[in-house]
């Protein structure tokens, strides 16, 4: 492989406002998710009173000391519980992540009861689901963390309600598939909450905290008349010895997630031992210089490969194709000694660069190679010289081979992501196994600008079949308002909401939340699980 030479100058003043800009977005991020953790963290008091950790606190006693911890899907939910972006708190009520119990890769996800009791936020469901979905797709323990106040009653939706209905129905594809779902009960799990307890291989209980309950005494007095008390009618005492809903009873949450612990290790989920690690060499360039070389203004074009010289094993990358569609960049390298395909965008995708992507993409299924997009484009090309050439045909067959690749693909946006060429490098429409985001990320059907004079240029020419003269004034407002229609859901403060990535990330991480993903996806590429016709059933 050849090492890639940088062009880089640092201390050049392009590269000081780039930097800028872009620690003025990840200050806004950090900024986002604190707000979050301040907020669950707000009701400590409480919850130390009477004796519970807070959610942090939780995953922090369930994780391995010093091991890493990936957290999913952060500032979803963000602006979607409140117009007013300093009130509003991200997360969906939600925390999640894959990290290590007991030495074993597992995802988690927690209510985060300290916000609003855990009551479901209008993105948890979606956050929840996604999780789950990663949980499949790469074979992964699922440990539950449950406090929730439930849905809250005075936002009901009978779509949330219906489509609600997938959180349980994967937990038992969890387990039939032989992935196990173990459970921490903290707190309240009532009505269709109570499933998330039931449906679990492992239910862990803690003694005079937890609820689980189909009806609570408010909604069994006005359905029955029957008055009971929460601890008779769904306490841990009596699922534990009366019921069998709960299989451990713990006496407070540190044992609880002491417990939690020793299930995954009991579980001998390693047993196929990992190949031997390989050995790699750090970059040859600094990670710092990410956050200088993406122009704060995406119509600067960009060289993608100072990116990828700063996040492969020794700066080392085997070009593909080199001289044929060179706005494509296809090619080989390593990321701490996983094996990896990258695609990226040196400018739009043309029908020689999706000729070459394609090609890529399929040699890259023959290899068992994952494949890394680094999504950086404006589009497919368009005009009578392409239409000529063949670039819907093209285009068409890159989309095909992305749809149908037979190897995990995992996707970053560093820049632009516009168009058809968002399909074309796998956006999250076409199910990428992981997908992230830099802070300067946008995505859109086109730039707000192209889709304003786009319109402008409709609408006269809609005067002139009428034999009329366009109202300029009239088209100055549309664009206006047109440009900032798109400007307003191109960013990732947006889009990261929408669950349209699974996070936000600092350029100087993304080679170690790289490596975490393909290890995650050689994990589960090698890991034999017993799939069952049925899900674990409880006594």
């Amino acid at each position: 492989m050849a090492v890639i030479e940088t062009r880089i100058a640092p201390t050049g003043e392009a590269f000081a406002a780039n930097r800028a800009a872009m620690l003025a977005l990840l200050a806004r991020t950090g900024a986002l998710e604190e707000r979050a953790r301040r907020a669950s963290a707000a009701a400590g008091p409480r919850f130390h009173e009477r004796g519970q950790l807070l959610p942090r606190e939780r995953i922090g006693l369930l994780l391995d000391p010093g091991a890493p911890f990936l957290e999913l899907c952060a500032l979803s939910g963000y602006l979607m519980d409140s117009a007013d972006p300093e009130k509003s708190v991200p997360g969906s009520g939600v925390i999640a992540g894959i990290g290590f119990v007991s030495g074993v890769r597992c995802m988690i996800s927690a209510s985060d009861s300290g916000i609003d009791a855990g009551a479901l936020q209008p993105m948890g469901l979606e956050k929840q689901l996604r999780v789950q979905e990663l949980a499949l797709e790469n074979r992964l323990p699922f440990i539950q963390l449950v406090e929730s106040a439930g849905a809250n009653l005075l936002r009901y939706r009978v779509e949330h309600f219906v489509h609600g209905g997938q959180i349980f129905r994967n937990l038992a594809r969890l387990s039939a598939a032989g992935l196990p779902v173990i459970t921490v009960t903290h707190g309240s799990s009532t009505a269709g909450g109570a499933y998330q307890t039931g449906l679990s291989d492992y239910i862990v209980m803690v003694r005079g905290r937890t609820r689980a309950f189909l009806a609570g005494p408010p909604l069994l007095k006005a359905a029955t008349g029957e008055i009971a008390s929460e601890e008779d009618l769904g306490g841990a005492e009596m699922h534990t010895t009366v019921s069998g809903l709960g299989d451990y009873l713990a006496e407070d949450d540190r044992d609880a997630l002491r417990i939690a612990r020793e299930i995954v290790a009991s579980l001998d989920w390693n047993r196929d031992p990992a190949p031997r690690e390989r050995d790699f060499a750090a970059p040859l360039h600094d990670a710092e210089e990410l956050l200088g070389i993406m122009p704060a203004d995406l119509k600067r074009p960009v060289d993608m490969r100072e990116v990828i010289a700063r996040i492969v094993d020794g700066s080392n990358f085997l070009a593909f194709g080199e001289g044929f569609g060179p706005a494509t960049v296809c090619g080989h390298a390593t990321i701490e000694g996983h094996p990896v395909g990258i695609i990226t965008n040196n400018g739009p995708l043309d029908p020689a660069g999706a000729n070459k992507a394609t090609h890529f993409i399929q040699a890259c299924c023959q290899s068992q190679t994952p494949i890394l997009y680094l999504n950086n484009t404006t589009g497919f090309m368009v005009g009578r010289a392409y239409e000529e050439a063949g670039m819907i045909k093209h285009g068409s067959k890159m989309i095909q081979a992305v749809t149908n690749a037979t190897v995990p693909q995992i996707t970053l946006y560093c820049g632009a992501s516009y168009g058809a060429g968002n399909y074309g490098m796998c956006g999250r429409g076409f199910h990428p196994r992981f997908c992230f985001s830099w802070p300067n990320a946008r995505t859109a059907v086109m730039g707000a600008e192209q889709a304003a004079e786009t319109m402008a240029i409709v609408t006269r020419a809609g005067a002139a079949r009428r034999g009329k003269e366009a109202d300029e004034a009239q088209i100055a407002a549309m664009k206006a308002q047109i440009t900032e229609l798109f400007e307003s859901q191109m960013d990732v403060f947006t889009t990261s909401a929408r669950l349209l990535d699974d996070g936000v990330i600092d350029p100087r991480d993304t080679r170690a939340v790289l490596a975490e993903a393909l290890a995650t996806c050689r994990e589960a590429a090698r890991r034999q699980t017993v799939p069952m016709q049925f899900s674990v059933a409880r006594p």
